[in-house]
């Protein structure tokens, strides 16, 4: 426990940089690029409103996460040190969007009127980082609790239905359950040509065998009603990702009804894993029966294991609902809900190349693997169908890392190292390559806390600074009239990027792009200007992460100005710092000035107790430190960090 008599731990840096690691120079560089970067942008494609500039056409449900995509990691850059105006000026875009697609009737008070939640989890990624950047804000508390009880059992909206435990509808939100699906689909015919790739919607329409047989009118016709009457009922799967907004809402003051829904919603999915061996099913049926619209098959659902993206969706889903529950402080047997889908793909993993190898998304692993694509290596298959498992490709590496960050189990960290050991290609190998995600870089940063890739830092900062001087390039050589620009196109130049910071600093993955939150496993506050994220001048190192254990390193790179450095246990407060084992320098720096090198610096270590949840750093110019952080995970409950913290 606390103690309360213990003095706060105030450290003061004393070892010289001297020569700085090119890693911090390049650090602070990229916050700088990053501040540029995000204001060229705003300038460039949005309104004084705070809106997109856009004319183009929306279509009858789908849209409203593109969007919010396109600032999805502003309020996160803010958290780790970006711009004072950062955070603002992310609550401004989330309010000129929010209007913005009021008016085009995608969102009705605040809230999407009703979609799937691998999109809506995508929608929701500005407003979770906006609430955990400023909690004290009373308008985005107010919105995160009226958001989530659009989901608690007696909610006018009607969205779940507390007797089947199940969320009534694959599309739902502001409006309650909105059954079927978007009326662009109701003849889903072959000229949909984008969603060719992922095959047929159903498999089990008489005649209709291959895609081509979508080309005949009458076929389009009974497979878009089809659709609508199966796929567009009932729960699915990706509908886990709502839990998201529980305990988002549950994390401002611990209001336990939200805690009770989310980990009541969890406990039924995994139920019904349970009942078919543990592999979570993708569909549950209005009566809550698994299988009920789709011939008793476990598969079949909206965003599910057979159509459209199998393991990317469901995976996403599962993982998320992992992480849900640890927070909630849920029972482990939870986190099976993304163990168990990870553990049945690799079951039935092959050996192989990306190229040449049949799969629905080949261009993002083409630009992660590079040259290694055309290399055997381990692929695991992504759906299921009536046949068996099949669209095998590279394991989603975010998936098992978030669940052993959730965990800090030894059987989630065992199985991330079975990845690494069956795959065909070096993971010490930087790329330099964008995702939708802003992630991808799970392989090297894995192999760096595994001690065998030092030049990790400095190499991902290197790519990071080449991405966002890409897309700011990409921004100002923009031909076109903003109001005419695809609606995909903000996201893909948007300039931000969080996924290197993320890692260096606090040790944490890249968020779950559809719906997850932010639980780093070091957050930091600037003690002078009392805001969240690391001073000016000062970068940061996290080269060791376990469960009760991380080692960082701070560097002052300035020359001016002294800092303080609050580092805290937990983003939101949940471990304790137990000790901490420091260095101190010993006098004789900067030395003689008659000598043509500075003295050899030496040092001291020392084992300081703390049992608190953060330590204070006094950070001199031209100072460093490094902090080896013993913890107890989850020693309070988690919450919302509102002020910096003094105790």
């Amino acid at each position: 426990m606390t103690d309360p008599d213990r003095p706060p731990t105030l450290l003061t840096a004393t070892v010289p940089v001297g020569t700085p690691p090119v890693w911090a120079i390049l650090q602070r560089r990229l916050f700088d690029v990053l501040d540029d970067a995000w204001r060229a942008f705003a300038d460039r494609y949005c309104a004084p409103d705070g809106s997109l500039y856009y004319s183009g056409p929306v279509a009858d449900r789908d849209g409203g996460d593109d969007f919010y995509e396109a600032f999805f990691n502003w309020p996160v850059l803010y958290r780790l040190g970006g711009s004072d105006e950062l955070l603002d000026a992310a609550k401004h875009h989330w309010r000129g969007v929010t209007e913005q697609l009021t008016e085009l009737g995608l969102v009705v008070d605040e809230f999407e009127r009703g979609y799937d939640w691998f999109h809506l989890g995508e929608s929701m990624l500005l407003f979770y980082g906006i609430c955990a950047a400023d909690p004290a804000d009373p308008e985005f508390r107010s919105r995160a609790h009226k958001f989530a009880d659009l989901y608690l059992p007696g909610s006018p909206a009607g969205n779940y239905d507390p007797a089947a435990r199940i969320i009534r509808a694959p599309h739902n939100g502001a409006e309650g359950p909105r059954p079927g699906l978007q009326k662009e689909w109701a003849s889903y015919g072959a000229e949909l040509g984008m969603m060719r790739p992922f095959g047929l919607p159903l498999h089990d329409l008489g005649t209709i065998a291959t895609w081509d047989d979508l080309a005949d009118p009458d076929n389009a016709r009974r497979m878009g009603e089809a659709m609508n009457a199966r796929i567009g009922h009932g729960d699915t799967a990706v509908d886990l990702a709502a839990t998201s907004l529980a305990v988002n809402a549950w994390l401002y003051g611990h209001d336990d009804r939200y805690r009770d829904w989310a980990l009541d919603y969890l406990g039924a999915w995994h139920e019904r894993a349970a009942a078919r061996g543990g592999v979570l099913p993708d569909n549950v049926g209005p009566n809550g029966v698994v299988g009920e619209l789709h011939g008793g098959r476990w598969y079949g659902g909206l965003y599910g294991w057979s159509w459209p993206h199998g393991l990317y969706s469901v995976g996403n889903a599962a993982a998320i609902a992992s992480l849900n529950a640890a927070l909630l402080g849920g029972a482990d047997e939870l986190l099976d809900l993304g163990r168990a889908p990870l553990d049945e793909v690799l079951a039935h993993a092959v050996e192989a190349p990306v190229t040449g190898t049949d799969m629905s998304i080949s261009d993002r692993w083409h630009a992660e693997l590079g040259e290694d694509a055309d290399r055997p290596t381990l692929l695991v298959p992504n759906r299921y169908a009536d046949d068996g498992w099949f669209d095998h490709q590279p394991p989603q590496l975010a998936l098992p890392l978030w669940l052993w960050h959730a965990s800090g189990a030894d059987a989630d960290r065992e199985r991330l190292t079975r990845i690494r050991k069956a795959s065909g290609y070096d993971w010490r190998t930087v790329r330099a390559f964008r995702n939708k995600e802003e992630g991808g870089h799970e392989a090297p940063w894995l192999a760096y806390l595994a001690g065998d890739n030092p030049d990790y830092p400095a190499e991902i900062l290197r790519v990071a600074l080449g991405q966002a001087a890409r897309r700011l390039e990409l921004i100002t050589a923009d031909p076109t009239d903003p109001a005419g620009l695809h609606i995909h196109h903000w996201q893909r130049v948007n300039p931000v990027l969080t996924e290197a910071l993320l890692q260096l600093t606090t040790g944490t993955p890249q968020v779950l792009y559809n719906g997850g939150l932010l639980p780093t496993r070091i957050a930091y506050w600037d003690g002078r200007r009392g805001r969240p994220g690391l001073p000016p001048d000062v970068a940061a190192l996290v080269d060791t992460v376990t469960p009760d254990r991380v080692r960082l390193e701070l560097v002052h790179t300035g020359h001016s100005y002294p800092r303080t450095v609050v580092v805290q246990a937990g983003a939101f407060g949940e471990d304790r710092i137990d000790a901490v084992r420091t260095e101190t320098a010993d006098p004789g720096h900067p030395g003689d000035p008659r000598a043509y090198t500075a003295p050899e610096v030496t040092t001291r270590t020392a084992d300081i107790p703390v049992g608190a949840g953060h330590v204070t750093v006094e950070l001199p110019p031209g100072r460093r430190i490094r902090l080896d952080l013993r913890l107890t995970p989850r020693h309070r409950r988690p919450a919302h960090q509102s002020a910096v913290p003094t105790r």
